[in-house]
């Protein structure tokens, strides 16, 4: 089955289904700390219900594409598999701040092929499958055309780290940063063109966090590459997802903070 196989009419209703899941929960819900002992890291019941409802629902109408959770895992090696994220951005939800999204993505063959962003909060369902262009309840979204000064830029960095700190402060000289601490939601306010673009540099994030996104900018008219490169691997968390301005403002010239190799 390829990508074009997939019915969007059929996933997207199942986003659409999480918000009754998840609301009367808003800014109510208890949480723990995973594993990890980071602070960021925090996990409740509803991330795991919700992932396990994903899972259901996608295997109904998808038997033979394999599932990969945040929270219970799965097979990477499959050829093809749903990569799921219930809820990004835990610690805005379990404090009832609108910067969290449900999210997954379709991989075929080491690419995304499909992904959904849902933000639940706001009743938006963002989607894009690739060659077909990007959606915001339907309507078609594009990234922006502002150039990189002045720009709006979402970021994810440690900046306890001397080149990460200086490659923020050359970026703040020239622009506004803006940090929601939720990759969908980043994703898909750059895709909509209301950040110019989003950068992670030596970032945190994991697969299940960058993929939907990735595709989301991308079919929007966006430009996103891992740092160095005009390549993307969605397993690589140091990338810039931007509009084409941007991106090129960034990466090429004396002055590009981020250059091509």
């Amino acid at each position: 089955m390829a990508s074009e196989q997939v019915d969007s009419s059929k996933i997207l209703p199942i986003l659409r289904r999480v918000r009754k899941m998840l609301l009367p929960h808003y800014g109510k819900v208890e949480f723990r700390v995973k594993k990890s002992g980071r602070a960021h890291d925090t996990v409740t019941k509803l991330d795991i219900s919700v992932e396990e409802y994903y899972k259901k629902e996608l295997a109904a109408c998808y038997p033979d594409i394999a599932f990969v959770g945040e929270e219970n895992g799965g097979d990477r090696s499959a050829r093809r598999f749903w990569l799921v994220d219930p809820i990004d951005g835990t610690s805005h939800f379990i404090r009832g701040m609108p910067f969290c999204t449900s999210q997954l993505a379709l991989i075929e063959d080491g690419h995304v092929a499909f992904s959904v962003i849902y933000d639940f909060v706001y009743d938006v369902l963002y989607h894009a499958k690739r060659g077909r262009g990007a959606f915001a309840n339907g309507e078609p979204i594009h990234v922006s055309n502002r150039p990189f000064q002045g720009s709006y830029l979402a970021w994810e960095t440690h900046l306890e780290r001397t080149e990460n700190m200086s490659r923020f402060l050359r970026l703040r000289e020239k622009c506004l940063m803006f940090k929601a601490g939720s990759s969908g939601f980043e994703f898909a306010m750059v895709a909509s063109g209301k950040l110019d673009g989003r950068l992670c540099f030596d970032s945190y994030g994991k697969d299940y966090d960058f993929a939907p996104g990735s595709l989301l900018v991308e079919e929007a008219g966006g430009v996103v590459a891992n740092i160095g490169s005009r390549e993307y691997d969605y397993r690589n968390g140091n990338f810039i997802a931007a509009n084409p301005l941007v991106f090129k403002q960034l990466t090429e010239g004396p002055d590009a903070i981020f250059p091509i190799e």
